[in-house]
């Protein structure tokens, strides 16, 4: 199979999916969901499609949006209401991304195995990815299932490392 890589630097959280965790992995999947997660992304997006925000500016309402969770974060640490992640078992860093593929700095995936990761994106707003991956070697997997709004933001941040490294090369 003859993927293209481009490089990076990601930090990967992921497990092997073993039958009888399968279920607590698609759980925090759901959970992760920009549905589950951001009711008040959710109530902008109605509003927006019920027509009531022609007169607002996008991008000042999409950091009102976010400056929103942060307090909601903040409130749920006083509560001590913090949402708990599972605890992965394995940690590596990624060196390539692809529109589909990833490829680990190290050996640890098992060929036709699959897994559930997340990973930590730097991309607007910062958050963790959640995604099943199927293991194609003993380094790389390809991406089986992963959020739609969290797709878009993968392939925007692998077109941008892209053309960070047709820059470099020139």
């Amino acid at each position: 199979m003859d993927v293209r890589f481009v490089a990076t630097s990601l930090t990967i959280h992921l497990e092997l999916m073993d039958g009888l965790s399968d279920e607590s992995f698609k759980k925090e999947y759901r959970v992760l969901s920009d549905f589950e997660e951001d009711a008040v992304g959710q109530w902008l997006k109605l509003a927006k499609a019920r027509g009531e925000t022609t007169e607002s500016d996008d991008v000042l309402m999409r950091l009102m949006v976010e400056l929103h969770k942060k307090v909601d974060i903040l409130t749920a640490m006083i509560k001590k209401e913090e949402r708990q992640l599972l605890k992965l078992e394995i940690d590596s860093k990624i060196n390539g991304v692809g529109f589909d593929h990833i490829s680990l700095e190290n050996e640890i995936f098992e060929t036709d195995r699959e897994y559930y990761c997340r990973i930590q994106m730097p991309v607007f707003p910062k958050r963790e990815m959640p995604m099943f991956l199927r293991a194609l070697d003993n380094n790389k997997a390809q991406i089986i299932l992963m959020h739609e709004t969290d797709q878009r933001d993968w392939n925007a941040y692998v077109t941008a490392r892209e053309r960070i490294m047709i820059r470099e090369s020139k």
